[in-house]
């Protein structure tokens, strides 16, 4: 007997729901989400296994890789896919995602996500600490001119100079005890901050120079360090899309349509996939648009401009950049600002 099993994982447990291949549950677990409970849950059972999946999450690509190392084969399938069909079910329960989980994999109505290799996952989460520290000094920096507004002080514009910020706030909170005392205490963990900030900016320079990927990416114009190591991470392995073009609907830059009979309608971008990637092409995007040297992107950029206006050109400009990085990593040549006419047989 074939069977099919949906892993429903949570921080603490996981729901375990097996199915044979004529749909009937045979039996349901609920096991610790430790890679050894489910190892030893899954030898003891007395089926063939046909197939395990599990939704697409934090936890999902640990267990996926303890799992895999035990021999085992799974299917990470994707989030939203599944959430939108669980979200039918009119009671909802962690049982039930189980069982849902493991009726989608007997029907093949799923999409598989790919598992990160270990150097990706540490790549993101280098990249997302820099996010979450760079996001916590400018929300502190923030706060201290919302404290000072209330008193009239207005902070201004305040270059990038180092040491300009914290001495315009002394000078504007100079006399006053109580200001003093709390504009000390948020500059103070803002100086921490923006250390911790540099530190990580610098590791992150540093490996992207060490990889021969992030190398060639940053070749081309608007694309620093954070943005080729971020599409570095994300794709991980370039060999999985069939053509570079995939690159641009996996990561959401593609427009949205809603066709039913009579009715279509093309809409603002999917926003599938990848958040954290979308955000960076968009930003090397406007970058190279209003930055950067010249060359055949940005000039292809502003002619659809010209002609669609500066917002869509933007998205179409970061959507084109995923497709060449993505052919500049498979063919291994840095970016050319001028293209070279293709050779003409006789």
């Amino acid at each position: 007997m074939k069977t099919f099993i949906g892993i429903d994982v949570s921080l603490a447990s996981s729901a375990v729901c097996v199915i044979d291949e004529h749909g009937q549950v045979v039996k349901r677990a609920q096991i610790d989400s430790e890679p050894e409970a489910l190892i030893a849950f899954l030898r003891d059972l007395p089926f063939a296994i046909e197939a395990i999946g599990l939704e697409a999450g934090p936890l999902s690509q640990w267990l996926h890789r303890g799992l895999g190392e035990a021999g085992f084969e799974l299917v990470l399938m994707e989030t939203r896919q599944v959430k939108a069909v669980l979200k039918a079910m009119p009671v909802k329960t962690d049982r039930r995602d189980a069982e849902g989980i493991a009726r989608l994999l007997r029907m093949g109505w799923f999409r598989p996500v790919h598992c990160k290799s270990v150097s990706a996952q540490e790549m993101r989460a280098l990249l997302s600490a820099r996010k979450a520290v760079q996001k916590a000094a400018l929300d502190i920096e923030q706060s201290l001119r919302g404290v000072l507004r209330n008193f009239g002080m207005k902070l201004g514009p305040v270059g990038k100079g180092k040491g300009r910020y914290e001495s315009r706030v002394r000078e504007l909170v100079a006399g006053n005890a109580a200001l003093e005392a709390a504009a000390s205490a948020i500059l103070d963990a803002r100086t921490v901050l923006r250390d911790r900030l540099s530190a990580l900016d610098r590791r992150v320079l540093e490996l992207a120079r060490r990889d021969d990927a992030c190398r060639l990416m940053m070749t081309m114009p608007g694309v620093g360090a954070v943005v080729a190591l971020t599409v570095r991470s994300a794709i991980d392995d370039p060999a999985r899309f069939r053509s570079s073009r995939d690159v641009g609907p996996w990561v959401g830059l593609t427009p949205r349509r809603e066709q039913s009979g009579e009715r279509d309608v093309t809409g603002r971008i999917t926003k599938a996939g990848d958040a954290a990637l979308r955000t960076a092409l968009f930003n090397a995007a406007t970058v190279m648009m209003h930055n950067a040297r010249p060359c055949w992107l940005k000039a292809w950029g502003m002619q659809v401009a010209r002609r669609r206006g500066s917002k869509r050109a933007t998205v179409a400009v970061a959507r084109r950049i995923g497709v060449v990085l993505h052919r500049m990593w498979l063919d291994g040549t840095e970016f050319r600002p001028e293209r070279k006419p293709v050779p003409t047989t006789a």
